[in-house]
């Protein structure tokens, strides 16, 4: 897998970001779009049947019903971003060679898919479609228009929720993707290339899949592969069953042009269903940890081991307030099942504990001095502790929603500024509803000069009330904001 994916591309499919080559604004600055798309027509090739039986028959499935139970449950999403500086001043800085340092917003658009989750107006869909978006618009397979807000998001499954305001609407009810077999058939419904309500049909190739698309450590991927083609816009969008129920979320495809060459990858409902639960309770995701680092045992290990077979994930480490450790599992240990579930990949251990939150219990089986015994775990969050997460709990660094670092010395030269720590990534949060943006130098708060993210955080921790934020973006644009904390 390892060498197939160095191979290939992994594209995410949220589709249609519009920068660069294929879109420009006009004087009003509005998106202009090329939607003249050339469509060739190849003479079919002559086939032979391989069979020598002249009667032999091919079971397929009929698909029917599920494509029409799931067609009007999912919608298009229209995101809307403002960029501070048309795409050719962040390549070239064109004004400033030609001395024109005046600078408008543009607006861009990036559009993908969104599955009605219940009559009232859930909408889940990829984290990487609405990120930063600045206007969300969902339009439903019959044509109906909403604004949609987002209630949370999680990057680290690269699932959102949104809100419409809208009742009694058609919604796709939760399968089971613990039970979905390989070779099993299924459907992906969704908006690629703007070509709205298209279903494609494929089997399950593989399970508990880690493509390291996420880039973070607290990521959990353990995604559907299918060979159902998928391509950018079609992220967001549902992957069914034969019942037409939601078995999972595409999210990504392997690529080396950005379109569908064989396979695409799912988040499975499993992990959907919890991610969502959350959200609507907390806003946030709660998070569940057993508190080891892990490695997967491979042949080497296992006969180094001396394991009977080659299963199982091994424990390299303990974190010190970790479940792991309050529980006795040591460093050594080979965790072979949860909650009686056999997990034999890093993904497969990620995925059965992201169904939980701190507090909750769970059973282990594990190889311990070459001995098989069963432990009771009680799950953590990331300080060791039992206790939900609640934004109420948060500190006002944590609720800004956004990252930080000191900006580097290339660009202070090229901004001739002195000092500055700057937004690299910004999710729901006090600094994202002021309309920060990624990428935002901050300078001052409350006129005071920030120079390190330690001062920001110094700075955020004992203020209450507002406060005035001072900074520029990398395109040389002053911005201030007034925050509410």
């Amino acid at each position: 897998m390892k060498e197939f994916i160095k191979i290939l591309s992994i594209a995410i499919i949220g589709g249609l970001i519009v920068a660069g080559f294929q879109h420009y604004t006009n004087n009003n600055n509005e998106l202009i779009t090329d939607n003249n798309i050339k469509n060739e027509v190849i003479n079919p090739a002559m086939f032979q049947k391989v069979s020598n039986n002249s009667d032999a028959t091919y079971a397929s499935p009929d698909l029917k019903v599920a494509a029409n139970k799931t067609l009007h449950s999912v919608v298009y999403i229209l995101t809307e971003f403002t960029s501070k500086s048309s795409v050719y001043d962040d390549y070239f800085s064109i004004n400033d060679f030609f001395g024109n340092k005046k600078r408008s917003n543009s607006v861009l658009r990036a559009s993908g898919s969104g599955v009605i989750l219940s009559s009232n107006g859930y909408i889940v869909t990829n984290n990487h479609v609405v990120q930063e978006a600045d206007k969300i618009t969902i339009t439903l397979n019959d044509k109906r228009v909403y604004n949609a807000k987002i209630i949370g998001t999680d990057p680290t499954t690269d699932l959102a929720l949104l809100k419409i305001d809208e009742k009694e609407l058609e919604f796709v009810s939760y399968g089971n993707s613990d039970e979905l077999e390989v070779g099993a058939w299924v459907l992906a419904v969704g908006n690629p290339f703007n070509l709205t309500s298209t279903v494609t049909a494929g089997i399950i190739s593989a399970k508990a899949r880690n493509i390291n698309i996420l880039g973070t450590n607290s990521a959990i991927e353990s995604f559907l592969q299918t060979d159902a083609v998928v391509n950018p816009g079609n992220s967001g969008g549902a992957l069914v069953d034969t019942d037409g129920k939601l078995v999972g979320i595409n999210a990504a495809i392997a690529s080396r042009t950005g379109s569908y060459i064989g396979y695409s990858f799912a988040i499975p409902v499993s992990i959907v269903k919890k991610v969502v639960k959350d959200l609507k309770e907390f806003g946030r995701v709660q998070r569940a940890y057993i508190g080891v680092t892990i490695k997967e045992v491979d042949a080497k290990l296992a006969k180094k081991l001396n394991l009977d077979q080659i299963a199982g994930v091994y424990v390299e480490s303990i974190l010190e307030k970790g479940a792991a450790k309050q529980s006795g599992i040591e460093q050594g240990d080979i965790i072979l099942k949860v909650d009686n579930i056999s997990v034999n990949s890093s993904s497969e251990l990620l995925e059965r504990v992201g169904l939980h939150r701190p507090g909750d219990k769970i059973k282990l089986e594990i190889i311990h001095n070459q001995k098989i015994k069963d432990y009771d775990v009680v799950l953590t969050n990331t300080y060791g502790e039992t206790k939900l997460d609640d934004i109420s709990d948060l500190n006002n660094m944590q609720r800004t929603g956004a990252k930080f670092e000191v900006i580097s010395s290339s660009l202070k030269k090229n901004l001739q500024i002195n000092y500055g720590v700057q937004v690299t990534s910004i999710e729901v949060g006090l600094f994202k509803s002021a309309g920060i943006r990624s990428g935002f130098i901050l300078q001052t708060i409350d006129k005071n000069k920030v120079t390190t993210v330690k001062e920001v955080e110094e700075a955020l921790k004992n203020t209450s009330g507002g406060i005035l934020i001072e900074g520029l973006y990398p395109n040389g644009v002053r911005a201030y904001y007034g925050i509410g904390i």
